[in-house]
């Protein structure tokens, strides 16, 4: 659909909880990422099943796994198993090929940070690879994080040695106020 301006025009994104439903999506979306690029430091694809084991994992700790209509794909996790980090969680967002720069990851990390900060998570950290993603570092950086630090060559996938950049944002109050108990 196109305006009269010729500028193209998108039906609204729809944040959602994911559904059994959507694991063949979330396989084939994430699979991409794996194959092809950096954005995962998994080298084999994992299948519909492993990714919804995954999902109940993350939902067993009471944090959102979010998608959007487009049928792209977000998810938060805690970002340790150890009680002092329970206020932290970690952010993943992966966003079809067939759809990019429409707007729909800075949408769903928008949900999730809305989300997790509504659980009385304090601090998000994003886990990036490659140094050279700047579409998903400006994306962060758009929306509050800050870049804390780079892993250089900490992995090895497609033939070349591939940094981490890591990215933090405090939610709610951060680390201004203790915590509700």
């Amino acid at each position: 659909m196109t305006t009269s301006r010729g500028r193209a025009t998108y039906s609204p994104i729809v944040i959602r909880p994911a559904t059994a439903n959507d694991f063949g999506t979330i396989a084939e979306i994430y699979g991409h990422h794996v194959r092809g690029g950096f954005s995962s430091f998994e080298e084999t694809v994992p299948d519909a099943a492993e990714l919804a084991r995954r999902m109940r994992a993350v939902l067993d700790h009471g944090l959102p796994y979010l998608v959007a209509e487009f049928q792209d794909d977000v998810r938060g996790f805690p970002y340790r198993e150890r009680s002092a980090y329970r206020y932290s969680v970690e952010n993943s967002v992966y966003v079809s090929p067939d759809w990019p720069r429409r707007g729909i990851g800075g949408a769903l990390l928008e949900a999730l940070i809305e989300r997790c900060a509504a659980l009385g998570k304090r601090h998000m950290i994003a886990v990036i690879g490659d140094s050279a993603n700047h579409a998903s570092i400006e994306l962060h950086t758009r929306l509050g994080f800050s870049r804390v630090g780079t892993l250089p060559s900490v992995g090895y996938k497609l033939d070349r040695w591939v940094d981490s950049v890591i990215m933090s944002r405090a939610l709610g109050d951060g680390d201004e106020t203790p915590p509700r108990s």
